[in-house]
């Protein structure tokens, strides 16, 4: 669970961090990816679009502890895998295109 808690953290903090280089405002106060990605005018592909959606729900609110116990039952290892990896990819994506 925490691996995919903390690629939903990597891929907001950079989406936020893009808003800040293009807009030089404060980024909203989500956790739903796909609203910062809107914000920052990205145009997203389809399977990347519901990426984000699916990364979105791995957002857990850190004061509840039993929640996260409860999250992580069922996620198997190699689910855990293939969101790092595509984590990867977005956030490499994410910092290309501050370039």
């Amino acid at each position: 669970m925490y691996v995919l808690f903390c690629s939903q953290q990597a891929v907001e903090k950079a989406l936020k961090a893009l808003i800040v280089q293009r807009t030089g405002d404060f980024p909203p106060r989500l956790h739903n990816l796909l609203r910062p990605a809107e914000t920052a005018g990205l145009k997203l592909e389809p399977d990347r679009e519901d990426f984000l959606g699916e990364l979105s729900g791995y957002y857990i609110q850190t004061r509840y502890p039993e929640e996260i116990a409860s999250l992580g039952r069922g996620l198997e290892r190699e689910i855990a895998q293939e969101v790092l990896e595509k984590t990867e990819e977005v956030v490499e994506w994410l910092v290309a295109t501050t370039k």
